[in-house]
């Protein structure tokens, strides 16, 4: 089993905040899953709030109560200050202990990661695959061995390709060696299919035989392997439980996928007793337990009906009518 980096192992808890800073980029890679609304735009999102001030952010952080914070892009370097006053004001709300990652394309140098020192507890570096083949020559390494000598972690993080292989080399300059499977989206469709490739199943986003490209590199104990099923499932899962038990009514059920179910009332009569914490009025409708709305139907005349959704009145999973 390899030995998870603090920040993954945050992740798989769910508490790892997602700071998006930009969508520029100077690369283009043609793998490259991001939404059309976020690419090549210079937009900040904390998971999926859009942020338009510092309070934005950090009502992020607090509502999923991060442990710590992931910063990519895009290329974050591209907006470096941006980047430094976002780590300063999450290190003074959270403190020290608030761990946070970047990911980059680029292979800082020393001046560069001086100036994050304190700010940043993990670099996460993503050479491009032509690189791979000549490793310990391109900057990457240097910029590895720098980082790591100024106390930062350093990780190289890379989709799974192939030719994965050809990174074993750089290994001994790496504290850790993430590969995250390769994953379809609307906006590599078209590359995907230029290169034959094709979705494993019609229920992830996983391209067919990803994985088996990271066989050899995998049997070494820095390796990890970040599956589109563990990101789908268990990491966004953890987090919206998170977020759910810091957000949830009294009457809301969160369930074991970390989204809140409740009943709705569009009532066509005045109501009976209600304990005041069991419903909320929302003027046009009433919110309530959606036990009490079950049990209570045949007294409660007006539409029905259950709805589940994720937290902090975000995107509605299931409308059930009763």
């Amino acid at each position: 089993m390899p030995v998870l980096s603090k920040g993954c192992r945050q992740c798989y808890k769910g508490a790892k905040l997602v700071l998006f800073v930009t969508g520029k980029c100077h690369r283009r890679c043609w793998y490259c899953p991001i939404s059309d609304e976020r690419k090549d735009k210079d937009v900040v999102f904390a998971n999926d709030r859009q942020v338009f001030c510092d309070e934005d952010l950090l009502k992020e952080a607090h509502l999923m109560s991060a442990l710590g914070t992931g910063v990519t892009g895009g290329e974050p370097f591209m907006v470096s200050e941006r980047v430094a006053h976002y780590c300063t004001i999450l290190k003074k709300e959270f403190g020290q202990e608030h761990h946070i990652h970047l990911y980059t394309g680029i292979a800082p140098g020393e001046e560069l990661l001086r100036r994050y020192q304190g700010l940043i507890d993990e670099i996460r570096l993503h050479p491009p695959q032509e690189t791979w083949e000549n490793i310990l020559e391109s900057p990457y390494i240097a910029s590895a061995d720098t980082a790591r000598r100024l106390g930062f972690e350093c990780t190289i993080e890379v989709p799974s390709l192939p030719g994965l292989e050809k990174l074993i080399p750089a290994l001994p300059h790496l504290d850790h060696l993430n590969i995250n499977e390769l994953e379809w989206s609307a906006t590599n469709a078209e590359a995907m299919r230029d290169r034959d490739l094709d979705l494993e199943d019609n229920y992830h986003n996983a391209v067919l035989g990803a994985e088996r490209w990271a066989t050899e590199i995998l049997t070494h104990e820095k390796v990890h392997w970040c599956s589109s099923a563990f990101k789908d499932s268990v990491q966004l899962r953890e987090r919206l439980k998170r977020i759910a038990g810091n957000t949830a009514r009294p009457f809301d059920e969160i369930t074991d996928d970390g989204t809140i179910v409740y009943g709705v009332l569009e009532p066509e009569g005045p109501l009976p007793d209600l304990e005041p914490e069991s419903y909320e009025d929302k003027g046009d409708h009433i919110e309530m337990a959606w036990w009490i709305l079950l049990d209570e139907a045949l007294n409660l005349p007006g539409k029905k009906y259950v709805i589940e959704r994720y937290p902090n009145e975000g995107m509605i999973v299931e409308l059930t009518p009763l």
